[in-house]
């Protein structure tokens, strides 16, 4: 095989609970993923060595960005020359909580594992993603779960029923900072309650004023949810016509994606 294109999906996080500080430095959560049908589209081009990445994003220029990490530490388990050619169109919004650069690893390690032919198995694929990021193995994983420890230890579930309104601020959420302000707001607030959906509404509202405008006016008639550490939300609707009034009320300058939930992710079919 010389070749693989994939497209590299997107997750929310149906519910996010943020427990205690483990000495590694990483927080305990207790979450339910979702994949989404919003994607990055990926190509993987064999050549002799190297890994090059071509992409309009200039983050992905150097090094320090998740799918060179993975390809490079890939090319450690190959007995023989491997390089790759990668390009990759983004479309999922960064630092918005909906996992593009978790997605982007898990692609890069389960497509090179099949176009180097290291046949690693998919526990190695899983431990060596948890170095990357935490959502990492959900991805390589690539079937919706209920996640525990820092969000590697996967129980499968189905997918839920509803269509998804995904909308997106472009608030560039630091989930390192996120983890940090709510330990924080803890701190300030001992005898207050943390919003059960996702604890990180609570110091989310607090710092983004338009946040709170817009969660205001809309959250006594519609159950709005946040994914990841933020900054994109999301509603679960039946039909188009529940959801016309919450699209009047979306600043002009947001993002939105009306998307379907998947029962799996595509990288399912390339292992």
């Amino acid at each position: 095989m010389r070749e693989i294109s994939i497209n590299s999906p997107a997750k929310i996080n149906l519910y996010l609970r943020v427990k205690d500080k483990r000495d590694d430095g990483y927080h305990n959560i207790d979450t339910s993923f979702q994949c989404i049908d919003i994607y990055d589209y990926m190509n993987f081009k064999y050549i002799e060595s190297g890994i090059k990445i071509n992409s309009e994003e200039s983050y992905f220029s150097d090094e320090d960005n998740t799918i060179y990490k993975s390809a490079k530490i890939l090319q450690g388990f190959s007995k023989k020359a491997s390089g790759v050619e990668i390009s990759i169109k983004k479309n999922i919004p960064v630092g918005a909580g909906l996992g593009g650069g978790s997605s982007n690893a898990a692609s890069t390690l389960v497509a090179l594992n099949k176009l180097w032919g290291l046949d690693l198995n998919i526990n190695v694929l899983m431990e060596i993603g948890s170095s990357i990021g935490a959502d990492v193995p959900f991805f390589v994983n690539g079937k919706n779960a209920v996640g525990d420890g820092i969000g590697d230890i996967l129980k499968e579930t189905s997918a839920i029923t509803e269509n998804l309104l995904v909308i997106n601020p472009k608030i560039h959420n630091s989930t390192k900072e996120m983890f940090k302000l709510l330990e924080v707001w803890k701190g300030k607030n001992k005898f207050d309650s943390l919003n059960q959906q996702n604890h990180f509404w609570n110091v989310f509202i607090e710092n983004n004023p338009k946040i709170e405008e817009f969660y205001n006016q809309i959250a006594e008639d519609y159950e709005i949810n946040l994914s990841g550490s933020g900054s994109s939300m999301f509603i679960k609707y039946k039909d188009r016509v529940e959801i016309d009034n919450v699209i009047k009320k979306i600043p002009t300058n947001w993002r939105l994606f009306f998307c379907k939930p998947l029962q799996y992710s595509p990288i399912c079919y390339i292992k």
